[in-house]
């Protein structure tokens, strides 16, 4: 996938696509072709400091750690942002969220993984 800019952390899609979080301040969506299908900027009119790592759930919400905001926000497929987390990330990193609804967020600051409980499904 050529013209990124500063590409960082990548993510697959549920659809078979992929999310690339770049240093220039974005986060763009890819389809299965490698063919751009939006950048989360655009779409959501959101400004990002410097995005870091990225993470699809279940529900195909991307899920995007902010290094310079020190928060975590959920992009859902309908709707608009959330911030799921706004204290206690001093530099969030990788992410990766369980089909449970656990999100696990690498602080590099802390070196630490920190655990958070974003969605409550019905059994």
């Amino acid at each position: 996938v050529p013209n990124l800019q500063g590409p960082r952390y990548v993510s697959p899609v549920p659809s078979g696509g992929f999310v690339v979080s770049e240093e220039c301040g974005d986060v763009k969506v890819f389809m299965s072709s490698c063919k751009l299908l939006c950048s989360l900027s655009s779409k959501y009119g959101h400004q990002f400091g410097n995005p870091a790592g990225v993470c699809v759930d279940t529900d195909g919400s991307i899920l995007v750690a902010d290094e310079q905001r020190r928060t975590v926000h959920l992009f859902p497929e309908h709707g608009a942002p959330v911030c799921l987390v706004s204290t206690g990330l001093r530099r969030p990193a990788g992410m990766a969220c369980s089909s449970s609804g656990h999100l696990f967020v690498a602080d590099t600051v802390e070196n630490c993984v920190k655990v958070f409980k974003y969605c409550v499904r019905p059994p």
